[in-house]
């Protein structure tokens, strides 16, 4: 089994990141730590093979967690779980040895694939030997670089999928199928269904909204 340890501020993200993990075959949960500070106890005194590690953390930031794990020689690897999406973070988080980067809020499908390719990557690289070839390097590393297929459904654009979720996340009081029309410039119609892919993707709540008269409208707010 791979054992992961989940480094998230929020309790309520963190537990839901804990439920994707052991949904996932070959990897169990060691365990879930709230700061940069225990995360780094935690792998001082535990074995743990992959981090998912969340940037923005109440006592640090999360590069410097993973500049502190390389200066003190823990053998872990890192996937970022985060909302940076500045690309000197990036690359900051490239150099200090990150090898997933999964930007918020994503559905389980998306982590699920981050980690299956992981898995396969550990698996081709476990033991010693030699690769033959630069061929073989390259395929390995191909492993863990391959676009995401699952994070964006057939018959979707991953562009209005992302503008919508950057349309919720910005109102926090959240949205109606055609408020979200108008900020997007989708039509309603394809508004309500990205808000459903995302409602059911757990990454949305929907809400009764009542207005004076007639039926309630459903609205749709970012999962927290």
């Amino acid at each position: 089994m791979i054992k992961v340890l989940v480094v998230e501020d929020d309790v309520v993200a963190a537990e839901a990141h804990r439920d994707y993990v052991q949904r996932v075959p070959g990897f169990e949960v060691a365990g879930v730590v709230h700061s940069g500070g225990e995360a780094l106890r935690f792998l001082e005194r535990e074995r743990v093979d992959v981090v998912l590690l969340d940037f923005y953390l109440p006592d640090t930031h999360g590069l410097a967690v993973c500049r502190a794990l390389r200066a003190s020689g823990v053998a872990v690897d890192v996937i970022a779980v985060t909302s940076a999406r500045d690309l000197a973070v990036v690359r900051a988080a490239v150099s200090s040895g990150v090898v997933q980067y999964l930007l918020k809020p994503f559905t389980f499908a998306s982590l699920r694939d981050k980690l299956e390719r992981y898995a396969e990557f550990r698996g081709r690289t476990t033991g010693g030997g030699e690769v033959p070839d630069q061929a073989a390097v390259d395929d390995m590393l191909a492993t863990l670089r391959t676009t995401d297929r699952a994070a964006t459904p057939k018959g979707m654009s991953g562009e209005t999928l992302n503008a919508i979720t950057t349309a919720l996340r910005d109102t926090p009081d959240g949205l109606s199928a055609a408020s979200t029309a108008s900020a997007t410039g989708v039509s309603r119609v394809t508004a309500r269904r990205y808000l459903e892919y995302l409602a059911d993707a757990g990454i949305a709540h929907r809400e009764p909204h009542y207005g004076q008269v007639g039926r309630p409208e459903v609205w749709y707010r970012i999962a927290r």
